[in-house]
């Protein structure tokens, strides 16, 4: 089975080619401001993105042939788990969603390259609007603002998943899977997301986009109520900007200017203190957000798993493993697996080792 994955971010556009389980292709298309700056929108980057994947299937050879095409999911409505093929409902939804990101354009690239190849499908996994909460987890002090989760959900699978395959090869007589196991799994990237697997279940998450948990490179995390409301009102900002003072420009960013985490460590190791007192404080309430995942799960935590892009930081990770080790075994996978995960998840569709959802 030939597969092209394509995961778009913000500033790039990262695509991989699989035949099976084997990547032929694996490269990131990265995207200037000034690349991206006659598109208003981003849905305006459609045709743009779109030729530049193509452009560089081109430039590696690659021939235009494919039995699955599986774009990122986007910010559509909630939705369970699970492989989906794309269809009008879902490019209706994710053309008109109010949340607005560059994962919005996976699916829509995904449907228009897999319309020009006989027999080729076109498929999600995993998108971050992924809900499969408890009941009791919806439920905030306001019944005019239920909890929506916006969540790292397809890596997080992919680690889940790939911790039980080292578990199961360590002790072969003993096979584990995803779906057995109770983990505490930490996305640490520019934003941060923790979540509470159960059984192969997420079932608390946070809004990590622009609503809950700990602040991140570039996201403010959960904030105080009465002062934001006090901000809001005070007339001095527009929508706009407010949107960016807790996605974009806050956390890191706000704090210290920069949301490179490299960079701090280098001003922290030249004595900057406030630096450290700023990344100390992302550290202590990413373990606080741990420690309360392991009571959703009543303490029974089999592995606390940090990956991500900061995962490769040794002050950070080592940090959180003192804090919360007594929890749980902590298992670090840096960087990220999410066009590996997208390639398996389209396979396992294919092989029908994985049922393919209806999108309603």
């Amino acid at each position: 089975m030939r597969i092209l994955a394509i995961n778009p971010g913000s500033t790039s556009t990262k695509i991989a080619v699989y035949t099976d389980e084997k990547p032929l292709l694996v490269t990131t298309l990265r995207h200037s401001v000034e690349e991206l700056a006659p598109f208003p929108r981003i849905i305006d980057q459609f045709e743009f993105r779109k030729e530049l994947v193509l452009r560089s299937l081109q430039e590696h050879h690659i021939p235009f042939r494919f039995d699955a095409i599986i774009g990122r999911g986007g910010l559509l409505k909630p939705i369970a788990g699970g492989v989906y093929e794309v269809n009008d409902a879902m490019l209706n939804d994710i053309t008109h969603a109010l949340r607005k990101h560059a994962c919005n354009l996976g699916c829509l690239i995904a449907s228009e390259l897999a319309a020009l190849l006989p027999g080729c499908r076109a498929f999600i996994a995993d998108p971050g609007v992924v809900d499969e909460l408890d009941e009791v987890a919806r439920i905030t002090g306001s019944p005019q603002m239920p909890v929506t989760v916006i969540w790292h959900a397809l890596n997080q699978r992919a680690i889940g998943r790939r911790f039980a395959a080292e578990c199961t090869r360590r002790n072969p007589q003993h096979p584990v899977g995803y779906e057995d196991l109770n983990l505490i799994i930490c996305h640490l990237g520019g934003g941060v997301s923790v979540g509470t697997h159960r059984h192969g279940r997420a079932v608390d998450v946070p809004n990590a986009l622009d609503g809950s948990g700990p602040f991140s490179p570039e996201r403010a995390g959960t904030l105080p109520a009465g002062q934001l409301i006090d901000l809001c009102c005070s007339g001095r900002y527009t929508r706009d900007e407010l949107k960016k003072r807790i996605q974009g420009h806050a956390g890191l960013a706000a704090h210290l200017g920069t949301t490179d985490v490299q960079e701090v460590e280098r001003r922290i190791a030249a004595g900057d203190e406030h630096a450290r007192l700023i990344l100390d404080a992302m550290i202590y309430q990413i373990a606080k957000t741990i420690g309360g995942a392991a009571v959703v799960l009543y303490g029974k935590v089999d592995a606390i798993l940090l990956t991500g892009g900061m995962a490769h930081s040794e002050y950070i990770t080592s940090r959180l493993r003192e804090r919360v080790e007594f929890l749980a075994p902590v298992h670090i996978y840096p960087g990220e697996d999410e066009l590996e995960a997208l390639a398996l998840n389209a396979l396992g569709a294919l092989r029908g080792e994985l049922p393919i959802k209806e999108y309603r």
